[in-house]
């Protein structure tokens, strides 16, 4: 046999190429890539019904290309890029209906270029025309793809494997040798190895005599591409749905104090467009006792240990109570909305008085924290029931400063623990500016139209107060006294997100697709044995993967070798005559001293292996001292790129494609 290029008859006929593109189809469900048409309509004939013809052609034609284009792969990855990107603004940018402070506050810092977002819709980027576009075409093209692929891979489980090509050393993987066993036995016993290996495999019988085994594997690698891209769609429906459906607020409750689950109970709250108060889940609940512990000395002072917070909950109007400890990352789940301890701090007891020791006020008022220490700040407002020294009736305010542990140096809080707690009062008499109807923060104090308290040396009246006792006020207006309890507060966010558990499935759904459709391999093998004119069985391996992979060669090799032990070769000693004219299905046979790569057949020792070379091939006679190759093992891995037999085309000369690897 030739190793060397021949020139080819330009008048012969170029092998046929069909049945191999046939072997290599459907190894995956992707749709072929189209380039952009010239026109859709054709030849158009003359007058008025020719050009509609032609004009409905082409805008059928057009609407159909674009229809592939918007379900393709690569137009999906792009919009799903553009989804990610168009999210960045939204949590960067504060958001209305998330941060209407901010926003106002973004406005009035910003002036041009607030008006710049408005017109983008920046401000509300979730909610854009903009950004629901570009969801609804991700929607669209991810179903457009994944449907037709589906049931074209559902179309794959259900037919057969491919029909082996003509010429099976064509393909990457190959091996061949010859035996004195039967086809019948050596189709029997390929097929047995490949059904060992989980193959999906089916006989036929070859054109020329024999029998053929087509097997197949690796279909969870189109399954997990599947399921990633479903688990895909049902993360948005997730997403979306739980933004059209969500509701969440805020609620500072002090100890004692409790909360139902309605929206004029809430301190702030926000919801999706399709919420109804219908779907608020009917509960309540009462902080029995906020616990805090902390660190008390080293780098780490200050630091929460214990953070926890004791309630009793019931479900509706009438079911029974339980207990719950609500603490960071356990928050309480009822009926899907939960419940999150997200703040703390203390609320002193006041105690209000007039002149005429009449009791005014009494409650327990929240402190705001200001810094990690507990040093907090917070607004005491007597609306009703204050008369004055000359019997007028006023109102009073009284703007407070709490220190859990007081450090005199620097007037702050030393650390978050009630060890030396100190009450820093100063008052306001007048109108609060609360009976106009407009909404205040209950945490600070209009002074507008109020006057603060002096000392009869016209200096600004103020006191520090240890709990239990009494700041009076000037000129008889009364008292204000800093109870001994002092209660502490926690803050809960109360949140209902539908879709969660739905968009955590598909999360783990797209993680598992994709290691499926990144890690297994389709792959297709075949196998044929014919008997030649000299009696003697031909054996053929022969193995496609979707891409460049050592494994196929590596498993042809590993099928090769259960197979040769039950079908061993020929020597060629062992022969009668030289089998050269025996004919391969579709091709000439190589001569009986050469097999696959030019070398020659292996004996009925050694199995042979794709891609490697016969361990006893004699050395070329051109160079004597040419070493020997090294003697191969069955369980040898096979060479990723196996050298392949150089075969004669109908008129006697070597092909091209054969010439080129026969010199490789």
């Amino acid at each position: 046999m030739s190793t060397t290029s021949h020139d080819t008859d330009p008048q012969a006929p170029a092998p046929p190429e069909s049945d191999l593109d046939a072997a290599g189809a459907q190894l995956s469900t992707a749709p072929v890539e189209q380039a952009v048409p010239g026109s859709f309509g054709g030849m158009r004939k003359p007058g008025p019904l020719g050009y509609l013809a032609w004009l409905g052609r082409e805008v059928t034609g057009w609407v159909r290309w674009m229809w592939r284009q918007l379900t393709s792969m690569r137009v999906a990855l792009i919009l799903l890029f553009l989804l990610s990107l168009g999210a960045v603004p939204g949590s960067l940018i504060p958001q209305q209906g998330t941060d209407e402070l901010k926003v106002a506050e973004f406005r009035q810092n910003h002036d041009t270029l607030a008006q710049v977002y408005e017109k983008l819709g920046l401000f509300h980027v979730y909610s854009s025309v903009w950004f629901s576009a570009i969801y609804i075409l991700l929607f669209v093209s991810l179903i457009g793809c994944i449907v037709p692929r589906t049931w074209q891979f559902v179309g794959q489980l259900r037919g057969r494997p491919p029909r082996a090509p003509r010429r099976l050393d064509r393909l990457p993987a190959y091996a061949t040798w010859r035996t004195e066993a039967s086809p019948e036995q050596a189709r029997d016993w390929a097929r047995g190895a490949l059904r060992r290996r989980r193959f999906r495999t089916d006989t036929y019988a070859a054109e020329s005599g024999g029998a053929v085994v087509t097997a197949e594997k690796g279909y969870l690698r189109e399954a997990g591409n599947l399921v990633f891209h479903v688990a895909l769609i049902v993360m948005l429906v997730a997403f979306a749905s739980g933004s059209l459906l969500k509701y969440e607020g805020g609620k500072l409750i002090v100890e004692g104090d409790g909360f139902a689950n309605t929206k004029t109970q809430y301190d702030d709250f926000k919801s999706g467009s399709l919420f109804t108060d219908d779907d608020l889940d009917r509960f309540s609940f009462t902080l029995d006792r906020f616990t805090g512990t902390y660190e008390t000395s080293g780098p780490q002072r200050g630091t929460p240990r214990v953070y926890r917070a004791d309630v009793t909950y019931q479900k509706g109007a009438d079911g029974a109570e339980r207990h719950k400890a609500i603490e960071p990352n356990h928050p309480l789940v009822v009926d899907g909305t939960k419940v999150f301890l997200n703040g703390h701090g203390y609320a002193p007891q006041f105690t209000v008085r007039d002149g005429k020791g009449k009791v005014v006020y009494r409650g327990a008022v929240p402190m705001l924290p200001q810094d990690g220490m507990g040093t907090a700040t917070g607004v005491v407002k007597v609306a009703d029931g204050y008369t004055n020294a000359k019997g007028k009736r006023e109102q009073l305010g009284f703007e407070a400063r709490f220190l859990p542990t007081i450090d005199r140096t620097t007037m702050t809080s030393s650390f978050p623990g009630l060890q030396y707690p100190v009450l820093a009062l100063n008052a306001w008499h007048g109108d609060l500016g609360i009976d106009g109807g407009v909404p205040q923060n209950v945490y600070q104090l209009d002074t507008a139209k109020m006057k603060q308290f002096k000392t009869a040396d016209g200096k600004i009246f103020a006191k520090q107060l240890m709990p239990g006792e009494t700041m009076k006020l000037p000129n008889g207006a009364g008292s204000v006294t800093f109870e001994k309890d002092v209660k502490e507060w926690a803050s809960f966010q109360i949140s209902h997100q539908p879709g969660g558990g739905l968009a955590l499935g598909g999360a783990i759904a797209a993680i598992l697709g994709l290691a499926g459709s990144l890690f297994i391999q389709r792959r297709r093998v075949w196998a044929r044995a014919t008997r030649g004119a000299d009696g003697v069985t031909v054996v053929e391996f022969a193995g496609l993967g979707r891409s460049e992979s050592a494994k196929v060669p590596e498993e042809l090799a590993a099928l090769v070798d259960a197979v040769h032990a039950k079908a061993p070769g020929v020597a060629a000693t062992e022969r009668n005559e030289p089998a050269s004219d025996a004919e391969v299905p579709g091709d000439e046979l190589a001569p009986d001293a050469e097999v696959a790569g030019g070398e020659p057949a292996p004996d009925a020792e050694t199995a042979p292996v794709p891609g490697q070379k016969n361990p006893k091939a004699p050395k070329s006679p051109k160079d004597p001292k040419a070493p020997k190759d090294p003697a191969p093992s069955p369980r040898t891995p096979a060479d990723p790129a196996p050298s392949h037999a150089s075969h004669s085309d109908e008129t006697g000369t070597d092909s091209p494609a054969d010439a080129e690897g026969a010199q490789k």
